[in-house]
């Protein structure tokens, strides 16, 4: 175990705030702890003489040893809570849980109260949980330091929430379906110890097979992306993530900022750390059963055996809604399911032994398709009948299941006639669901933990780029005291070796005349300017300009501008050279800089399009090489890029390496909150970044 080893098996616990007032939270956290605590609990209340038979003493300087108190349990109002915490440092406590509420949840004078309240568990090194938390539980010493009204049994689970409530929901629902845990936390308001603290923790704890989470938001994103990576090799951690919303994304001055929101964010940085993010309750817990009771399959292959076709149908529907199979038996299974099994059975795969078997039917039916090579996992669909016990399919299912040490799932259907079956599987580690839809989720929640474990995480490359002309690039718009810079940072991408089109930015008809014949063709000319942002809408760019025109655009352009803004700032026009667009694929290329995990790179297919098809996928930066890869599979228009109706394939090596060079840019500068590259003109021969928008915080220069 880690730093928090004694926060979850002490000793000595003291309640600070403790009474025996009816209906106060002081006294059912005394209580709580006087039912099952199997260490010493020390009661502080200088009001007070006794409680609930607990001497009181008036605070820590008045206890016998106050260093050797794991764990203060702190219940008083939150105008002393903060001397109290403080008090509690100063006796050289490690351990608080703060149950009082009136911090940061209440308006500017609980979140001042909370701010010092950081400052004193910094200066004395604290492990604080909450405030506003409901305490915490650990099964094996008996700790109920809470004021719910339920302990949790023992179990491989440990479980952290950022909602009190939904604990206390959870072990309600819990205790009628034996689950287990070893800790709980509610994190309240996260003021110093926060998810990713937990996640380490429980990650050191051998004890704990599983982690699973509430979240509403992650304090440090990058932080639990790096500890979760490392604990999800060895402990799975399955997370409900609430209070989905675009609203992030509704202040966005990019493309890439309005696609790339709070849910995405969160969706990318989830599974960047490896974790299982789940929909529902009902999930959470249906994937920690599995995962904690059961191996991991070598393959995607699953195995169906019911004594009912209705029942054996949906279950097939269920494999194909997710990313299993079907197995395909070998010529041997056939041979034994057809010797063994009676002559109505369906051997195919869903085996159906029909609604005649007894619980000795089942078992030679599981037994001969665990033994076939293709199949690497089972689900056992049983509903009940005159012949059938269920109590006794489920020993001999859990039987088999040892036996050929493969993952197996199981389907009683069926209320009153459930219990001692679902009872006898629970002991063996193989959950069971009352809709076959379920035990398939869950099996397949085996498989997407079998791939996350065997992911091997590269480091990012690191090109060699230009980063101090890049620098002098943003630093120039700083000085022009602008924080959105369009085409006329063009250079900026040179500067990290992404293509751009042959061109520059001119301030006259002549420059601009000049640039057009060094380019040779016709040219693209765009307004440059900062405060217009969409430039096609106001006629800002034109497309096929000759050289014998270009003068006369130029002019053209620099009208329409003031026309359409009049105190516009205009750095003047860029001229490019023409892209064939019909000879490639035009993508978008962006960033967006998210406040809990940083930069997220967003890829997908671009152009006047994009916020119409919004056909683009998301990733943490910084990309690796296999995740930018990644990036151009995720895309419905993959097809598109590898050459779709008869044409060439892009350069996908170019876009992945473009991909991974933008990423190192917006690491290096974090100045750079958003930016666009749209389109990103994918070729077979290349790549070539057509136009670009960014915004910056120029306090981060």
């Amino acid at each position: 175990m880690g730093r928090l080893s004694t926060l979850f098996a002490p000793e000595r616990v003291a309640v600070v705030g403790a009474t025996d007032s009816e209906g106060s939270v002081g006294r059912a956290v005394t209580a709580n702890l006087l039912d099952s605590f199997t260490g010493e609990i020390v009661a502080i209340n200088p009001n007070k003489d006794t409680v609930l038979g607990l001497t009181c003493y008036d605070g820590f300087a008045t206890v016998d040893e106050p260093a050797t108190i794991d764990v203060a349990v702190v219940v008083v109002p939150p105008t002393v809570a903060v001397d109290v915490i403080a008090d509690a440092g100063e006796a050289g406590i490690e351990n608080v849980v703060v149950i009082t509420a009136g911090f940061g949840e209440t308006g500017s004078d609980g979140a001042e109260r909370e701010r010092r309240l950081r400052e004193v568990a910094r200066e004395y090194d604290l492990n604080l949980v909450g405030p506003n938390s409901l305490g915490v539980m650990s099964t094996p010493v008996g700790l109920n330091a809470t004021f719910g009204n339920e302990m949790a049994s023992e179990g491989g689970i440990s479980f952290m929430s950022q909602s009190g409530a939904f604990i206390t929901a959870v072990l309600d629902w819990a205790a009628e379906r034996d689950v287990g845990f070893k800790d709980i936390v509610s994190l309240g308001n996260k003021a110093v110890l926060d998810e990713g603290d937990f996640v380490a923790e429980w990650g050191e704890d051998p004890e704990t097979d599983v982690i699973l989470g509430y979240l509403e938001d992650i304090n440090d994103g990058t932080k639990f992306v790096e500890t979760a990576r490392e604990v999800t090799r060895e402990t799975p951690i399955v997370l409900v993530k609430s209070g989905r919303t675009d609203a992030g994304a509704s202040a966005a001055a990019s493309h890439t900022g309005a696609m790339a929101g709070s849910e995405r964010a969160y969706e990318a940085g989830l599974d960047k750390a490896g974790t299982l993010r789940v929909e529902s309750v009902q999930e959470l817990f249906d994937y920690a059963q599995i995962l904690s009771g059961q191996p991991l399959p070598d393959g995607d292959e699953i195995a169906i055996v019911t004594n009912a076709g209705g029942p054996g149908v949906m279950t097939t529907d269920a494999v194909g809604d997710s990313d299993l199979s079907l197995a395909e038996f070998g010529d041997e299974t056939f041979e034994r399911l057809r010797e063994e099994m009676p002559d109505e059975a369906n051997i195919y795969n869903p085996v159906d032994i029909i609604g005649d078997a007894p619980a000795e039917r089942f078992e030679r039916a599981l037994e001969i398709v665990l033994a076939d090579d293709n199949v690497s996992m089972a689900a056992v669909v049983a509903c009940p009948t005159a012949v059938l016990s269920f109590e006794d399919l489920a020993e001999r299912v859990a039987a088999a299941q040892e036996r050929f040490e493969t993952p197996v799932a199981a389907t009683l259907m069926g209320g009153k006639s459930v219990g001692a079956g679902a009872a006898v599987l629970g002991e063996a580690g193989i959950p069971n669901y009352f809709d076959p839809a379920r035990a398939v989720g869950s099996l397949d929640a085996l498989r997407r933990y079998r791939e996350i474990r065997s992911t091997t995480y590269e480091e990012p490359k690191t090109f060699d780029v230009d980063r101090e002309r890049a620098r002098e690039i943003l630093e120039s718009a700083a000085r022009r005291d602008s924080n959105r810079l369009g085409v006329e940072a063009m250079d900026l991408l040179d500067a990290y070796g992404i293509p751009t089109p042959r061109g520059s930015v001119v301030s006259s008809p002549t420059e601009a005349e000049a640039v057009a014949e060094d380019i040779g063709g016709d040219v693209v000319m765009k307004i440059v300017s900062p405060d217009i942002l969409h430039k096609s809408d106001i006629g800002g760019v034109e497309v096929g300009v000759s050289v014998d025109d270009v003068r006369d655009t130029y002019e053209d352009l620099v009208v329409r501008a003031r026309n359409y803004q009049r105190d516009a700032t205009i750095l003047g026009v860029q001229v490019q050279e023409m892209i064939d667009l019909d000879s490639g694929v035009e993508t978008i290329l962006g960033v967006n800089r998210d406040p809990q995990f940083g930069p997220l790179v967003l890829f997908g297919l671009g152009g006047i399009f994009v916020e119409v098809l919004e056909d683009t996928t998301v990733r943490v930066a910084p990309v690796s090489e296999s995740e930018a890869s990644g990036m151009l599979d995720d895309i419905d228009s993959a097809p598109l890029l590898r050459g779709a109706r008869g044409r060439d394939p892009v350069d996908e090596a170019a876009l992945v390496e473009t991909v991974q060079r933008l990423s190192q840019l917006v690491t290096d500068f974090p100045a750079i909150v958003e930016l666009d590259i749209n389109p990103l003109v994918a070729t077979p021969d290349g790549v070539q970044a057509v136009d670009l928008r960014l915004t910056l915080d120029q306090e981060e220069l």
